[in-house]
């Protein structure tokens, strides 16, 4: 057998074994999202509890349903831009919450609206009666170190929604988490489309996994190609 053989024999076999554990790799991935999901699955069909009853460690409080009644301050309503539904440009409109129980007040994702810049709206076609009752799940709200702005002139849209600029912009304290309201009953007049629960998928690990796996076998078929080569050139 030449070195050559050899060389690339060893190389290939390096290769495979490489190209296998990452393929293992996103196998332990994808299980481990799989157990998150069944987590996230477990909170979101439970029964909505008070607000005052969640979990402050946002990781916990993830994807928690929750019910809350209180009284929306439309005085400091915002969007977050650039939001699409069915290929149509949209915005969400995000609305303080004061809770009737707890001194914190909560930021509620009310639902999409059409926008045509994808950017502004008339906050005061789409009010809700302030007194009102929410039914929702959680979402963590994390402190950015960006500008989430969308323009100096325009501070009520945001590109996101961001911990730490809310709790600057508000003048009253908050949860550090985000209620996304939920459709209940029948669309009252002056609500958004509701934003539906989320997706619980496997994501892209098992198809990486096969990729990974398909590299490998290539790789060895390569190294047994080149024995292929090098016995029959001996023979």
């Amino acid at each position: 057998m030449t070195w050559r053989t050899v060389i690339g024999c060893v190389v290939a076999a390096g290769a495979a074994a490489l190209f296998a554990r990452l393929g293992v790799w996103q196998l332990h991935r994808l299980a481990e999202r799989r157990a998150f999901n069944a987590q996230f699955e477990q909170r979101l069909a439970a029964a909505p509890v008070p607000l005052d009853s969640i979990p402050r460690d946002t990781a916990l409080a993830k994807y928690r349903r929750v019910r809350v009644h209180g009284t929306f301050d439309y005085d400091h309503q915002f969007v977050i831009t650039g939001r699409s539904r069915d290929g149509a440009p949209g915005v969400f409109l995000i609305t303080p919450l004061k809770p009737d129980t707890g001194a914190r007040a909560v930021l509620v994702n009310r639902g999409w609206v059409y926008s045509p810049d994808a950017s502004s709206v008339n906050g005061s076609l789409w009010l809700e009666p302030e007194r009102t009752t929410v039914d929702g799940f959680i979402e963590p709200m994390p402190a950015r170190t960006r500008d989430t702005s969308q323009s100096a002139t325009n501070p009520r849209a945001w590109r996101e929604l961001d911990y730490a600029r809310a709790t600057a912009d508000l003048p009253y304290a908050i949860e550090p988490y985000s209620v996304v309201e939920l459709a209940n009953g029948p669309r009252p007049v002056g609500a958004p489309t509701r934003l539906q629960l989320p997706a619980m998928d496997d994501g892209p690990h098992l198809s990486y996994a096969i990729q990974w796996f398909t590299f490998a076998a290539i790789a060895l078929y390569g190294a047994l190609y080149l024995l292929w080569l090098e016995h029959r050139g001996s023979g």
